[in-house]
């Protein structure tokens, strides 16, 4: 599919969501095409130990993210590469754009293991027009091969030491950066402006990074965050919360 974006997520990931419908408006404005990529924490943080390095509903979480990219590997395999679009757009509304169960009989580890289900992808998969059967695919680990592959193809455009997103400015020539990372959603009138200002960046031969590691939670609804209120403030050291340091562990995960 030639593209004018190539965009690599992790269904899981809050700030790749964010991110993906910054892109979304952009592209409704500028006619663009987006290939939907993958890229799976799980697999990235294949050798580390979460006990060890991570706060302990992180790998509940990853490992969901990569039954989820098995149920969209299968679809794009037997429905194409526009399908994709709908079914993040469904994955992301789903996990970030409902308000938490208020009554809190479920712990967090749970609710993010419940993420990698039938019960919860067969709605989503009916409400992005496609096959039920797919929920199949959640646990043939005979996908991983692929999604792999297009996580080191992420990895191979930007280095190692990134989190998700990682979108790739006009391939296969262009520029690959990870980012940009917002908390909070531009207005529809500015979400191209800002646009224009990382593609400027990006197309500077010599420019490698801008980053602090202060962030806001994203405004989304399963933070308890909405569109008229900041997130509070963290500060997330080397990319990630997690709680030991590791150049090798990568986690743009809440």
């Amino acid at each position: 599919m030639d593209a004018d974006i190539n965009f690599y997520f992790d269904p899981v990931c809050p700030f790749a969501w964010m991110t993906s419908k910054w892109v979304r408006q952009v592209q409704a404005q500028r006619d663009y095409t987006v290939d939907w990529r993958f890229i799976s924490l799980r697999l990235i943080n294949a050798e580390v130990d979460y006990d060890a390095h991570f706060p302990p509903e992180y790998e509940a979480g990853h490992t969901a993210g990569l039954r989820l990219l098995r149920v969209a590997a299968r679809a794009r395999a037997e429905h194409g590469r526009e399908s994709m679009a709908a079914l993040y757009a469904a994955f992301g509304a789903h996990i970030f754009d409902v308000a938490p169960d208020p009554s809190g009989n479920s712990t967090e580890s749970n609710m993010r293991e419940r993420r990698g289900t039938r019960e919860f992808v067969e709605p989503i998969l009916a409400e992005a027009g496609l096959p039920l059967a797919l929920a199949e695919a959640l646990d043939d680990e005979s996908w991983d091969l692929e999604i792999q592959q297009e996580t080191d193809e992420a990895l191979s455009l930007t280095g190692k030491d990134v989190g998700t997103p990682i979108i790739h400015f006009e391939p296969p020539a262009g520029v690959a950066f990870f980012g940009p990372v917002i908390s909070r959603l531009p207005q529809e009138d500015s979400a191209v402006e800002l646009w224009d200002h990382v593609v400027a960046l990006a197309r500077f031969p010599g420019f490698a990074e801008l980053k602090r590691s202060l962030r806001e939670q994203p405004q989304l609804a399963a933070f308890g965050n909405d569109s008229d209120s900041a997130g509070q403030q963290e500060d997330w050291h080397d990319g990630s919360r997690r709680q030991k340091s590791d150049r090798s562990v990568r986690s743009n995960d809440e």
